[in-house]
């Protein structure tokens, strides 16, 4: 059988060539993913049907390394597993209802309007987080990132044609869907699981130290109707965008081949299958992108690999 040929070779749903390739395997992905959960859980029947069917409360990090592992399988895999990781998600899903306490009524996990709510949440909080750590991407490459997560919404079950494919469309998706957000009592189950969880005793300083701090930074860089909901003050714009850059310069700062040693390990599986020409890195965007924090400057942002991201002359 041609390489090629093989189910599990290729260059996947994406491929190295797309925006999603660079911006899935950047380390502020974390810090998205946390703002994505505080989201996620102002809407009222996808929170619930989280706490009402998962071991949320003692397995959330058991929960995030999961779709952590389902996002890298999506992007990195070979296109024959993210088809799989999809319809094993959407079995899990159609299998699952949660109990509406005001009606009595059970619902369904994979209504349409819920995976919609759950894709858009996770798209918006990578955008908002990567891009406000330095992360150099243009309009028209979000829109780009934007429209190639159509793919990824298509795998948990919803139709592409649905799904916001630019900026625009999905500022107007928030906008439709702000009256019906709130912060009840499960999602303030979820924001102070996300401030303190339980962890092992012999890890509490480290809980102190770094988690709180990568939960402040998450809840601040959501969008100010969020802080409103939950009732709690948040860091001013100037503040956040100073403390995201902050982190993502520490972050990169890491050598990218250690970062993508952890789990899930999807990076490093990808680039083994279709060498070292696939790595993901910002610098392949930056010849169409320039990041500018005055008139004329460009933004000393680290990309990782010991570089700097510069304008070309």
């Amino acid at each position: 059988m041609a390489a090629d040929a093989r189910p599990d070779a290729g260059p996947g749903l994406f491929g190295p060539a797309s925006v999603t390739w660079q911006m899935h395997g950047d380390p502020m992905m974390w810090i998205a993913g946390v703002r994505a959960l505080y989201l996620q859980a102002l809407h009222p029947r996808a929170v619930r049907g989280v706490l009402q069917n998962s071991d949320f409360r003692r397995d959330a990090w058991g929960r995030l390394l999961r779709t952590a592992d389902f996002v890298g399988t999506v992007t990195y895999g070979a296109a024959a597993a993210a088809e799989r990781a999809g319809a094993r998600v959407r079995r899990v899903h159609a299998a699952l209802t949660a109990l509406d306490p005001a009606t009595g009524e059970r619902y369904r996990l994979d209504e349409p309007d819920l995976l919609l709510w759950v894709h858009c949440a996770e798209v918006d909080s990578y955008l908002t987080v990567l891009r406000g750590s330095g992360f150099p991407l243009t309009d028209d490459q979000a829109d780009r990132y934007i429209a190639e997560q159509r793919t990824a919404a298509r795998l948990v079950g919803l139709d592409p044609a649905a799904v916001p494919a630019t900026a625009v469309q999905l500022a107007e998706y928030f906008r439709a869907v702000l009256p019906r957000l709130a912060a009840g009592p499960e999602a303030r189950e979820v924001d102070a699981f996300l401030r303190r969880p339980p962890v092992p005793p012999p890890l509490r300083p480290a809980r102190a130290l770094l988690w709180r701090r990568v939960a402040s930074l998450a809840y601040d860089a959501l969008p100010p109707y969020a802080h409103r909901l939950y009732g709690r003050p948040a860091a001013s714009p100037a503040h956040t965008r100073r403390r995201l850059v902050a982190a993502g310069t520490l972050l990169r700062c890491i050598p990218a081949r250690l970062r993508w040693r952890l789990p899930p390990g999807h990076i490093l599986r990808a680039m083994d299958r279709l060498g070292s020409g696939s790595r993901p890195s910002p610098y392949k965007l930056r010849g169409q992108t320039v990041i500018l924090d005055a008139p004329g400057r460009v933004q000393p942002n680290n990309g990782g690999d010991g570089g700097r991201w510069r304008r070309r002359g």
